[in-house]
């Protein structure tokens, strides 16, 4: 567990004259679930991209998994697993059809990908909808198993941005078992939300306030520090804080 998967320092994104992030620093270890929280347009979404391999940084550094952000970008994406709620998976396609489209991009052996294919369908309990379109799926469904593409191929972090957006809270709680999962195989989760409720469910967080971290630490920790009751009253005192 001591093993950083994740290493970022002074991280920054200009866009223009606008600063997306600003010199964002923070690890990540191995099977660490750690959560990027804030409201929308706070800059979770370009810090996740650039750890990604999917824009090129202003300034600053980071690594992931070993690889540098600016030299290896394409190690990077074999690595990673990602998904997020814009995200979706191919409508015109069967369930089956995707898992194994994915799978395939992802580099796994024929072997391996029947195997998995096999047993990502058994573990969701989607035989009897195995050979149906993914438009024909609930959200939750198409969610969940989105979730269980991004991971298919074992990689050493999967990058959730928004996964759980728009779909109900029991669906949403059920998600996140699957994220537990992830972790306890060994895979760091990094991921993005603006339900504070879900902040309770990661092991630290990253409170993001107009691109910079306002704050950083367990749950249990921040609330603590900010004499509060709930991951909601942390950013409600940090977002007031902003205006004083």
């Amino acid at each position: 567990m001591n093993e950083n998967i994740i290493i970022t320092e002074d991280l920054t994104k200009k866009f223009g004259s606008f600063t997306a992030c600003d010199k964002i620093s923070f690890s990540v270890k191995k099977g660490e679930i750690f959560g990027f929280l804030g409201a929308n347009g706070a800059g979770k979404t370009t810090a996740i991209r650039m750890l990604c391999g999917l824009l090129l940084p202003t300034s600053g550094k980071a690594s992931i998994g070993g690889y540098d952000i600016y030299k290896d970008t394409e190690k990077i994406k074999l690595n990673i697993g990602y998904m997020s709620q814009k995200f979706s998976l191919y409508e015109d396609l069967t369930v089956k059809e995707n898992i194994e489209f994915y799978a395939g991009i992802y580099r796994l052996s024929t072997k391996d990908i029947k195997e998995r294919s096999k047993m990502l369908i058994s573990e969701l309990g989607l035989e009897r909808s195995a050979d149906s379109l993914i438009r024909s799926l609930p959200l939750g469904w198409r969610q969940k198993l989105a979730f269980s593409v991004a991971v298919i191929h074992n990689p050493k972090i999967v990058f959730l941005d928004e996964p759980t957006g728009g779909v109900d809270p029991v669906t949403r709680r059920q998600f996140w078992d699957l994220i537990y999962k992830a972790a306890d195989d060994g895979i760091s989760v990094l991921v993005t939300t603006h339900y504070m409720d879900e902040a309770e469910y990661c092991g630290r967080i990253s409170m993001m306030v107009d691109g910079k971290i306002a704050a950083m630490g367990t749950p249990a920790e921040l609330k603590s520090s900010y004499n509060v009751g709930s991951m909601y009253e942390v950013f409600l005192h940090l977002a007031r804080g902003k205006n004083e």
